[in-house]
């Protein structure tokens, strides 16, 4: 899709005026939207502190373990955050907690490998479609989410123990891409259903009388961005999508 496709989607709709807490519809949206990720952060910190137990090396566990801990570490920004809008952190992600956790029921992996493709295409799909919400927010708003889904470098890792294991067992490449194709299918699943019904989402996104917002076409843009971004990191993990 041409940069200019994406850039006229967001031109117009990005705001970077306080004045928009105003608004009540607004400000639900922030708080959804931040619920949504402290709760998918909570939620990947304890999927990786799990799926630290089947790391086949010490080294292997530890990478993992400080994943986990840099998942959790974002949980404090988005709480004050939250607090600062005058809302209950905890009930501001207790709406997110049966459609997160009914992903990772679906995505549960069967060993080591399933685990890190997991990690790295599973979350990586769930901050691109939060990045894509974040730009229709304020600035500062905007500015907390995307810090908040940076992985540090991180997913380095995943990627070299992925081509390694390739390369020494060539057949697990076809698993794991068929797996990938797995967690696509979820993710997409449960994004569309999570901006469907959460009524602040879905007029942040539709817009309003003085605030525009996407169209079906653009809606569907988004989620084709969000698809090809997903098989990018296929094929840096070696995986065909």
């Amino acid at each position: 899709m041409p940069a200019s496709q994406e850039s006229d989607d967001v031109a117009g709709h990005v705001s970077g005026d306080p004045a928009d807490f105003q608004d009540p519809a607004y400000r639900e949206a922030v708080v959804d939207l931040l619920g949504a990720i402290s709760y998918g952060e909570i939620s990947a910190f304890e999927r990786l502190a799990e799926d630290a137990k089947m790391a086949p090396t010490i080294r292997d566990k530890v990478a993992l373990a400080s994943m986990a801990a840099a998942e959790l570490g974002h949980v404090g920004r988005l709480h004050d955050r939250l607090t600062e809008l005058g809302a209950d952190p905890f009930e501001a992600m207790a709406g997110f907690i049966e459609p997160i956790e009914k992903f990772h029921r679906h995505t549960a992996p069967s060993d080591w490998y399933e685990g890190l493709v997991k990690a790295y295409v599973g979350d990586g799909m769930a901050a691109d479609f939060y990045r894509e919400i974040a730009a229709y927010l304020d600035a500062a708003t905007r500015d907390l989410v995307i810090a908040s889904l940076d992985d540090s470098g991180q997913s380095e890792f995943v990627v070299e123990r992925i081509r390694n294991a390739i390369a020494a067992q060539p057949a697990l490449g076809g698993r794991l891409a068929l797996w990938g194709r797995r967690l696509m299918g979820e993710a997409l699943t449960q994004a569309q259903r999570v901006a469907a019904e959460r009524d602040a989402l879905s007029a942040l996104l539709a817009g309003g009388v003085d605030r525009p917002g996407l169209d079906l076409a653009a809606i569907g843009r988004m989620f084709t961005r969000i698809t090809e971004r997903h098989e990018e990191r296929m094929a840096e993990l070696g995986l065909a999508s």
